[in-house]
Protein backbone atom coordinates (compact mmCIF):
# COMPACT_ATOMS: atom_id res chain seq x y z
CA UNK A 1 0.00 0.00 0.00
CA UNK A 2 1.17 3.32 -0.39
CA UNK A 3 2.66 5.57 2.71
CA UNK A 4 3.22 2.17 3.93
CA UNK A 5 7.29 0.88 4.61
CA UNK A 6 8.12 -2.25 4.13
CA UNK A 7 9.45 -4.22 7.00
CA UNK A 8 12.91 -5.73 6.42
CA UNK A 9 13.38 -9.35 7.90
CA UNK A 10 15.25 -12.52 7.56
CA UNK A 11 13.13 -15.85 8.20
CA UNK A 12 14.25 -19.09 9.12
CA UNK A 13 12.59 -22.47 9.78
CA UNK A 14 13.87 -26.55 10.30
CA UNK A 15 12.21 -29.62 11.80
CA UNK A 16 13.98 -31.51 14.45
CA UNK A 17 13.73 -34.41 16.07
CA UNK A 18 12.13 -33.13 19.36
CA UNK A 19 9.14 -33.00 21.01
CA UNK A 20 7.35 -29.27 21.45
CA UNK A 21 8.48 -28.46 24.72
CA UNK A 22 12.11 -29.96 24.61
CA UNK A 23 12.63 -27.93 21.62
CA UNK A 24 11.42 -24.57 23.18
CA UNK A 25 13.10 -25.59 26.59
CA UNK A 26 16.62 -25.98 25.07
CA UNK A 27 16.20 -22.78 22.66
CA UNK A 28 15.06 -20.27 25.61
CA UNK A 29 16.50 -22.28 28.92
CA UNK A 30 19.81 -23.85 27.20
CA UNK A 31 20.69 -20.94 25.05
CA UNK A 32 24.37 -21.39 26.84
CA UNK A 33 24.68 -25.10 25.68
CA UNK A 34 24.19 -24.22 21.70
CA UNK A 35 24.88 -20.40 20.82
CA UNK A 36 28.61 -20.57 19.62
CA UNK A 37 29.81 -17.79 21.96
CA UNK A 38 33.51 -18.33 20.70
CA UNK A 39 32.19 -16.75 17.46
CA UNK A 40 28.69 -15.06 18.43
CA UNK A 41 29.82 -12.78 21.25
CA UNK A 42 29.70 -9.03 21.74
CA UNK A 43 31.06 -8.53 25.47
CA UNK A 44 34.49 -7.41 26.54
CA UNK A 45 35.27 -10.20 28.40
CA UNK A 46 35.45 -14.23 27.69
CA UNK A 47 32.10 -15.71 27.28
CA UNK A 48 30.90 -18.48 29.56
CA UNK A 49 27.27 -18.29 29.36
CA UNK A 50 23.95 -16.60 27.29
CA UNK A 51 20.69 -16.74 29.29
CA UNK A 52 17.27 -15.72 28.30
CA UNK A 53 15.44 -15.07 31.26
CA UNK A 54 12.07 -16.73 31.04
CA UNK A 55 9.27 -13.73 31.55
CA UNK A 56 8.23 -10.92 29.74
CA UNK A 57 10.57 -7.99 30.31
CA UNK A 58 13.20 -10.73 30.92
CA UNK A 59 16.71 -9.64 29.57
CA UNK A 60 18.24 -11.91 27.18
CA UNK A 61 22.86 -11.33 27.75
CA UNK A 62 26.13 -13.28 27.94
CA UNK A 63 27.76 -13.66 30.48
CA UNK A 64 31.85 -12.84 30.74
CA UNK A 65 34.42 -15.44 32.45
CA UNK A 66 34.96 -11.82 34.70
CA UNK A 67 30.99 -12.12 36.00
CA UNK A 68 30.36 -9.08 33.75
CA UNK A 69 26.57 -9.22 31.57
CA UNK A 70 26.59 -8.00 28.15
CA UNK A 71 22.88 -7.18 27.28
CA UNK A 72 21.23 -8.60 23.73
CA UNK A 73 17.77 -7.86 24.38
CA UNK A 74 14.86 -7.88 26.36
CA UNK A 75 12.02 -10.86 26.33
CA UNK A 76 8.65 -9.13 24.95
CA UNK A 77 6.55 -12.30 24.72
CA UNK A 78 6.87 -15.39 26.17
CA UNK A 79 4.66 -17.90 25.95
CA UNK A 80 5.92 -21.56 26.23
CA UNK A 81 6.12 -23.83 24.28
CA UNK A 82 5.18 -22.08 21.46
CA UNK A 83 6.39 -18.37 21.06
CA UNK A 84 9.27 -16.08 21.99
CA UNK A 85 10.13 -12.76 21.06
CA UNK A 86 13.50 -10.96 21.61
CA UNK A 87 14.39 -7.85 21.09
CA UNK A 88 17.87 -7.58 19.06
CA UNK A 89 19.60 -4.54 20.49
CA UNK A 90 22.85 -4.86 19.09
CA UNK A 91 24.09 -2.22 16.66
CA UNK A 92 25.77 -2.75 13.00
CA UNK A 93 29.41 -2.59 14.65
CA UNK A 94 28.13 -5.35 17.27
CA UNK A 95 27.83 -3.42 20.37
CA UNK A 96 25.04 -3.32 23.16
CA UNK A 97 22.70 -0.73 21.79
CA UNK A 98 19.36 0.37 23.36
CA UNK A 99 18.27 2.54 20.43
CA UNK A 100 18.68 -0.05 17.42
CA UNK A 101 15.91 -2.63 18.15
CA UNK A 102 15.30 -5.16 16.00
CA UNK A 103 12.73 -8.00 16.83
CA UNK A 104 13.57 -11.99 16.83
CA UNK A 105 10.42 -14.01 17.17
CA UNK A 106 10.69 -17.47 17.27
CA UNK A 107 7.61 -20.26 17.38
CA UNK A 108 7.40 -23.92 18.04
CA UNK A 109 4.81 -26.01 16.09
CA UNK A 110 4.37 -29.61 16.37
CA UNK A 111 5.09 -31.55 13.56
CA UNK A 112 4.11 -34.81 14.47
CA UNK A 113 5.97 -38.29 15.16
CA UNK A 114 7.84 -36.46 17.91
CA UNK A 115 8.75 -33.27 15.46
CA UNK A 116 9.14 -29.60 16.63
CA UNK A 117 9.19 -27.06 13.14
CA UNK A 118 10.96 -23.94 14.44
CA UNK A 119 10.34 -21.09 12.68
CA UNK A 120 12.95 -17.58 13.67
CA UNK A 121 11.75 -14.19 12.07
CA UNK A 122 14.70 -11.51 12.88
CA UNK A 123 12.59 -8.14 11.74
CA UNK A 124 12.26 -4.70 11.90
CA UNK A 125 15.88 -4.69 10.00
CA UNK A 126 15.59 -0.90 9.14
CA UNK A 127 16.64 0.13 12.85
CA UNK A 128 20.16 -0.40 11.16
CA UNK A 129 19.30 2.44 8.64
CA UNK A 130 22.10 2.71 6.00
CA UNK A 131 23.06 -0.52 7.52
CA UNK A 132 19.96 -2.51 7.09
CA UNK A 133 20.87 -4.69 3.90
CA UNK A 134 24.20 -4.99 4.83
CA UNK A 135 22.60 -6.36 8.51
CA UNK A 136 20.21 -8.36 6.44
CA UNK A 137 22.78 -9.86 4.37
CA UNK A 138 24.48 -11.51 7.54
CA UNK A 139 21.53 -12.01 8.88
CA UNK A 140 20.26 -14.47 6.19
CA UNK A 141 24.11 -15.64 5.42
CA UNK A 142 25.14 -19.26 6.33
CA UNK A 143 27.16 -18.01 9.18
CA UNK A 144 23.80 -16.26 10.09
CA UNK A 145 20.95 -17.28 11.68
CA UNK A 146 21.29 -20.82 9.61
CA UNK A 147 24.37 -21.53 11.66
CA UNK A 148 22.64 -20.82 15.02
CA UNK A 149 19.55 -22.82 14.43
CA UNK A 150 21.93 -25.51 13.09
CA UNK A 151 24.06 -25.59 16.29
CA UNK A 152 20.50 -25.72 18.18
CA UNK A 153 19.27 -28.37 15.93
CA UNK A 154 22.60 -30.34 16.75
CA UNK A 155 22.19 -30.10 20.52
CA UNK A 156 18.67 -30.48 20.94
CA UNK A 157 18.61 -33.37 19.37
CA UNK A 158 21.42 -34.96 20.70
CA UNK A 159 19.59 -34.02 24.42
CA UNK A 160 17.19 -36.81 23.56
CA UNK A 161 14.88 -37.67 26.55
CA UNK A 162 16.78 -34.73 28.51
Amino acid sequence: MAGQQETIAVRKSLTVRADLERAFAVFTGRIGGWWPLQAYSIGGATPVGAEIEPYEGGRWFERGEDGTECPWGHVRVWDPPHRVVLTWEISADWQADPDTISEVEVRFTDAGDGRTTVELEHRGLEAYAEHAGRMRGIFDSEQGWSALLQAFAGVVEAAGGQ
